[in-house]
């Protein structure tokens, strides 16, 4: 019995309807695509602990941290020497013993110097605190404890060494003051046993935006790692229901390229503007600066890798191509392996059976090849632009190897046929 033809519209529109939705999908892969490093970088960086703190100890080196701590504890150290009551008491002792008032006058003008060497003192120990590894390592420390108040700082609540109020994330030095006052005593500075305990903040971030920002993350943190394997899914569907799938992987990956690079850009962009606008409470821009741009370099990393990956992706996609540029260089790859091949026979090297195997099954030894590197770079932990790099070099490495076997299997061939005439 015949099968009842379709309707011959049926076909057309099933070509157009695979077409519309495999734009629709291509599309969201490349919206998706920098909105997945966002939800890494929400994942990696900001909920875990260990990498948070990798990633924030640096800047207990950094000279415009170290520098706006050392202001923030000589703040809070707060020594004062009265320098005009000490001076008033010592010309009234002078007068009392006989001398004449210029005398007691004389004194008590010394009493702003006085003041201003209190000073002075606090601010070198404090500096020298700060640029010694103790300061290192109550950073690290109070970074590690208060952890969970930062990842409530983009949730709303949070108390301990890190505090959230008002869009303002601060970081409590009282520990590093009370190994000043330490330092200070032993300096000989007595009035620094005078030093109270003290809860004194130091501003690591503020923006009145900081209610947003909690909402954009808790969006971020419920789609989770989820998000970068569905993207993946996405953009592969929409490439296979592409009626020529080849100029579709090219498109995928260059517009996601194009879309990292905008995200990229906004970064930049944010960065200027956050710096513009910093209120009363930054008191060191410099620093600023530093925190903005060490809590972001792994997502601007990741950017970068991703614009470099879609154009090595849609580069690769290209060459396999029936074009003529495509053709061609294969066809001077391929010669180049002929005569790499018919020099080594020259001089006594064969592939053998090898090649011969390679030759019968290089499309598919070629494709495997892809998938290797392809799992590799899906489960290298936080791949960098040297990553693709090294990756990229190794899979040409490797398809030379696989060109040049082919080619002794099809020396051996021809070898084989002349043979047999």
């Amino acid at each position: 019995m015949n099968q009842p033809s379709q309707p011959p519209g049926t076909s057309h529109a099933k070509r157009i309807a695979a077409s519309v939705a495999s734009a629709v999908l291509i599309t969201l892969t490349c919206i998706l695509v920098p909105v997945s490093l966002l939800t890494v970088w929400v994942h990696d960086i900001v909920l875990d602990t260990d990498r948070y703190v990798s990633t924030v100890a640096p800047l207990a080196s950094d000279p415009a941290v170290e520098q706006a701590a050392a202001h923030r504890i000589t703040e809070a150290a707060d020594v004062r020497i009265d320098g005009s009551q000490v001076t008033d008491d010592l010309a009234k002792w002078l007068e009392s013993q006989g001398l004449p008032p210029r005398v007691g006058n004389a004194v008590k003008a010394l009493g702003p110097q006085l003041d201003s060497a209190a000073d002075s003192a606090v601010n070198k120990i404090a500096t020298r605190f700060v640029e010694s590894d103790r300061f290192e390592k109550i950073w690290t420390k109070a970074n590690r404890a208060a952890h969970t108040a930062v990842v409530h700082a983009l949730t709303g609540q949070g108390r301990g060494a890190v505090e959230v109020e008002g869009g303002t994330v601060t970081l409590n030095v009282g520990e590093a003051v009370e190994q000043v006052k330490e330092d200070l005593v032993k300096a000989g500075i007595k009035p620094a046993e005078k030093i109270p305990e003290v809860n004194k903040q130091m501003v690591l971030f503020q923006s009145d935006k900081l209610a947003k920002i909690r909402n954009a993350v808790h969006l971020l943190d419920v789609l989770g790692n989820w998000l970068p394997v569905i993207t993946v899914l996405l953009g592969a569907a929409g490439v296979l229901l592409a009626r020529r799938r080849r100029r579709a992987l090219v498109t995928t990956a260059l517009c996601a390229a194009a879309a990292c690079l905008v995200v990229a850009i906004a970064l930049v962009i944010a960065r200027r503007y956050y710096l513009d606008h910093l209120p009363a409470e930054v008191q060191s821009p410099a620093a600023a600066a530093s925190v903005f741009d060490t809590l972001v370099r792994f997502l601007r990393v990741s950017l970068r890798t991703a614009m470099v990956l879609g154009v090595v992706v849609a580069l690769g996609a290209y060459l396999s191509g029936a074009g003529r540029l495509p053709r061609g260089v294969r066809g001077r790859a391929e010669h180049a392996a002929d005569s790499a091949v018919g020099w080594g026979a020259g001089h006594g090297m064969h592939t053998g059976s090898v090649g011969t195997w390679v030759e019968a099954h290089r499309r598919a030894l070629t494709i495997g090849v892809l998938v290797v590197i392809a799992l590799v770079f899906a489960l290298w932990n936080h791949p960098t632009v040297l990553t693709v790099l090294l990756l990229v070099l190794i899979l040409l490495v490797l398809l030379a190897v696989l060109s040049l076997l082919a080619a002794g299997g099809r020396s051996n061939a021809r070898s084989g046929g002349t043979e047999g005439r």
